[in-house]
C-alpha cells in the first residue's frame, strides 16, 4: 500500500494537473472560514467598480453640456467628483487590500498547521527518505503560492466578471452600435489567452521544482553534518558550481515567466489598441456627421480601458488560479501522505506500567524501494536512481563474506522474548545484527511486519502514542540536542519541571557540576546540534533529560565512541542510578553492562541466537564467547579477561 503512495508521490510533479470539481471543492474548504470577510471584500469592490463607471459619464457631461453652456457651478461641482470618487475608491480599497491579506495570511496559516501537524504524525521511515530541503519548500512557497487561489484569484474572476457585465451593460444603454464595435475584437482576447495559458502554467509548476531542489541542496549542504562533510573532503567549489547550476535553473524559470508573461501583456495590448481604434474611428466619423457628441466617444474611450483590464483579468484567472492549484496540489500531497503509525479508534492509555515486555515472534523489515515520499532532486555524481541502502540479502560472495555479512531479506526475523518488570536485559552481536532496529520498535517507532510487542499484556498497536511515549525513555547512540539553552534541552522531556529537579536529574546523571561551571549556567547555549559539547556530556545531557522523564522502561544505546576513563566512569555510575528499578533494555558496548544484565540476548542476522547470562553463554562457547574474546575483554582488559582460558 506504501509503495504504491510513494510510486505516486514519487513521479505527481512530471503530471499536468488536472483541475477536477473535486480538487476545487477541496481548494474551497480552505475558503470557507473566510466566507463573510470574502463577501465583505466583494461588496467592497462591486462598489468600488460601481463609482468608477461614473467618471466616464462624468466626463461626458462636462464636454457636452458643462463646458458649452458655460455653467462654472457646475463644472466646479463636476470637477470636485472627479476628485472625491477616487479619493473614496481609494480607501475602500485599502480597506479590501487589508481584508484580503487577513484571508491570505489566514489561508498560510491553515495550511501550514495542517502540514506541520500532518508531518509530525508521520513515521520515522518517511524522514528517513525525505529530503528536510523538499519539506521546507512546501511549507514556504507552496503554502504562499496556493493562498493565492482563495485570496486573489476568486475574488478577481467575481470582480472582474460583474466589472465586465456592468461596463458592457453602461456602454449599450449610451450606444449599442460602438459597443458591438468594442466587443467585437473579444475573441482575439480568448486566441491569444489560450495560447499561453498552459505555457505559463507549465513554467510556474517548472518554478516550483527548480526552487525546491535549490532548497534542499541549501538544506543538505549547509546543515552541521553537511558543512562538515564538505570542509572535510574540500568540495567547496563542487558543491558551489552544483549550487550554482540550480539556482540558474530558478534564475531560467523566473525570466521565461516573466518573458511569457510580458508577451502576454503586450498581446492584450495590441488587441486593446485595436479596439480603441476603431471606437475612436468609427466614433469619430458619426460625431462628424452629428450622429455622437464628442463627450460619449471620450466616455467610451474610458470605458475601453476598464472593460479590457477586466477582460485580460477574467481571460487570465483560469492560468492563475491552474498555477495556483499546482501549488494546493504540492500541499495536498504531503497532508495525504499514507501514516504508517496509527493509533486504534479506541485507544487504551497505559498508565500504571510495571515494565513487562514481550516479544511475541516479531520479524519486521525495512520495505524494499524505499523510494522518496516526495520528488527526488538529481545529486552531483549520483545514478538517475538511487536505491535506499537496505539490509538486503547479499549476493554472491565468498563463503566467508557470507559467513560475516549481516545483509539479509528481514531486519528481524522471528525474534521471541519478555522481560521482567525492573530487570536489565542487554543486547550484544555483530554491527548490522538488528540490535538499534529492535529498540526503534518498542518506542513504535516501525511497527513490526508480523508478529506483536505487549507491555503489561497490551498490544503497542492498541494504546495510544502520547502515553506509550511517556513510559519509554530512550537515548540513543547521536544524542540530539536542540540549538538553544541546556535548560531549554532538558525541559523538553518535562515541560513543567523547577530548577531544582533540573539540578536534581544533572547530579545523577553526573553533568551538573559541568554545567554550573559553565559562564551562564543552564541558560548556556549549546550550539547546533549540541556541537559545542563533548561526546560524554552530551550523552550525560541526554541521560539527564531521560532521568528528568521518568519513565518506566529505559531503552539506551551505549555510545560506541571512545570516551576518556573519566567521562566513561561519570557515564557508568549515572547509568547505574538512571537503570535502577526500571526495566531497561540496553544494546550494550561495555563489560559492566553485561555482567549486571539479567538477562542477554544475542542477536546475529535479525535472530536471537543465544540467550541466557554471562556465565551460562561463556560456557556454550558460541557467537557470544567469540564476541566477548574480540570485543569486550579487550575494551576492559583485566580480570574477566581470564573467564574465557
Amino acid at each position: 500500500m506504501h509503495g504504491h503512495g510513494m510510486r505516486r508521490l514519487a513521479n505527481s510533479p512530471d503530471e499536468i494537473p488536472h483541475v477536477s470539481w473535486a480538487l476545487i471543492k477541496r481548494v474551497m474548504r480552505y475558503a470557507k472560514p473566510y466566507n463573510l470577510m470574502l463577501v465583505l471584500m466583494l461588496i467592497l469592490i462591486l462598489t468600488g467598480t460601481g463609482l468608477s463607471l461614473l467618471t466616464p459619464l462624468i466626463v461626458r457631461e462636462m464636454i457636452d453640456n458643462t463646458i458649452p453652456t458655460h455653467d462654472l457651478s457646475r463644472l466646479v461641482l463636476l470637477a470636485l467628483c472627479l476628485f472625491v470618487i477616487p479619493g473614496v475608491n481609494g480607501v475602500l480599497n485599502v480597506i479590501q487590500r487589508r481584508m484580503s491579506a487577513d484571508v491570505g495570511e489566514g489561508v498560510i496559516y491553515d495550511l501550514r498547521m495542517a502540514l506541520y501537524s500532518g508531518l509530525q504524525r508521520m513515521s520515522l521511515r518517511f524522514f528517513t527518505n525525505t529530503k528536510v530541503g523538499e519539506l521546507m519548500s512546501r511549507l514556504n512557497n507552496d503554502v504562499v503560492g496556493a493562498q493565492n487561489a482563495i485570496s486573489r484569484t476568486l475574488v478577481d474572476l467575481v470582480t472582474n466578471f460583474i466589472q465586465v457585465l456592468a461596463t458592457i451593460g453602461v456602454m449599450f444603454s449610451l450606444e449599442w452600435r460602438l459597443t458591438l464595435i468594442s466587443v467585437a475584437v473579444v475573441p482575439l482576447f480568448i486566441f491569444a489567452v489560450r495560447k499561453l495559458s498552459n505555457r505559463l502554467r507549465d513554467i510556474v509548476r517548472g518554478q516550483m521544482e527548480a526552487n525546491a531542489h535549490m532548497n534542499a541542496m541549501m538544506h543538505e549542504t549547509l546543515n552541521i553534518g553537511g558543512a562538515l562533510l564538505v570542509k572535510l573532503f574540500g568540495r567547496s567549489q563542487i558543491e558551489v558550481d552544483r549550487f550554482g547550476s540550480r539556482a540558474k535553473q530558478v534564475k531560467k524559470q523566473g525570466v521565461e515567466r516573466a518573458f511569457v508573461g510580458s508577451i502576454f501583456m503586450a498581446i492584450i495590448g495590441l488587441v486593446s489598441a485595436v479596439g480603441t481604434a476603431l471606437v475612436y474611428g468609427f466614433g469619430g466619423y458619426f460625431a462628424i456627421t452629428g450622429a455622437f457628441t464628442v463627450g460619449l466617444i471620450v466616455a467610451f474611450g474610458s470605458y475601453l480601458g476598464s472593460l479590457y483590464g477586466a477582460l485580460f483579468s477574467l481571460a487570465n484567472a483560469p492560468v492563475d488560479f491552474a498555477a495556483s492549484v499546482v501549488s494546493f496540489e504540492r500541499v495536498f500531497e504531503v497532508i495525504d501522505l499514507p501514516l504508517d503509525i496509527e493509533e486504534n479508534e479506541e485507544p487504551v492509555s497505559l498508565n500504571e506500567v510495571k515494565g513487562e515486555i514481550i516479544f511475541d515472534d516479531v520479524t519486521f523489515t525495512y520495505q524494499t524501494g524505499d523510494e522518496p515520499f516526495l520528488s527526488d532532486v538529481h545529486r552531483y555524481g549520483s545514478m538517475e536512481s538511487i536505491t535506499t541502502v537496505m539490509s538486503g540479502e547479499a549476493n554472491g560472495g565468498s563463503a566467508e563474506e557470507t559467513h560475516h555479512s549481516q545483509a539479509r531479506g528481514n531486519a528481524l526475523e522471528h525474534v521471541s522474548f519478555s522481560v521482567e518488570p525492573g530487570r536489565l536485559v542487554a543486547l550484544v552481536g555483530p554491527s548490522g545484527a538488528g540490535k538499534t532496529t529492535l529498540t526503534y520498535l518498542i518506542p513504535r517507532l516501525y511497527d513490526p511486519t508480523s508478529g506483536s510487542i505487549r507491555i503489561d499484556g497490551h498490544d503497542l498497536r492498541d494504546v495510544t502514542l502520547e502515553s506509550l511515549s511517556a513510559q519509554i525513555g530512550m537515548v540513543t547512540q547521536e544524542n540530539y540536542l536542540f540549538h538553544d539553552t541546556i535548560r531549554t534541552n532538558l525541559l523538553y522531556s518535562k515541560l513543567d519541571a523547577t530548577q531544582s529537579d533540573l539540578e536534581e536529574a544533572c547530579k545523577a546523571a553526573n553533568i551538573h557540576n559541568f554545567i554550573a561551571d559553565l559562564p551562564d549556567g543552564y541558560d548556556t547555549v549549546v550550539g547546533e546540534r549540541g556541537y559545542r559539547l563533548s561526546g560524554g556530556e552530551k550523552q550525560r545531557i541526554a541521560l539527564a533529560r531521560v532521568i528528568l522523564k521518568d519513565p518506566r522502561i529505559l531503552v539506551l544505546d551505549e555510545a560506541t565512541s571512545s570516551l576518556d576513563s573519566e567521562s566513561e566512569a561519570l557515564i557508568q555510575e549515572a547509568l547505574k542510578r538512571v537503570m535502577a528499578k526500571r526495566t531497561s533494555i540496553v544494546i550494550a558496548h561495555r563489560l559492566s553492562t553485561i555482567l549486571a544484565a539479567d538477562l542477554i540476548l544475542v542477536i546475529d542476522r535479525g535472530q536471537v541466537v543465544e540467550r541466557g547470562t554471562h556465565k551460562e553463554l561463556l560456557v556454550l562457547k558460541g557467537l557470544y564467547a567469540q564476541l566477548y574474546k574480540t570485543q569486550f575483554s579487550k575494551r576492559e582488559a583485566g580480570s574477566e579477561g581470564s573467564e574465557l582460558s
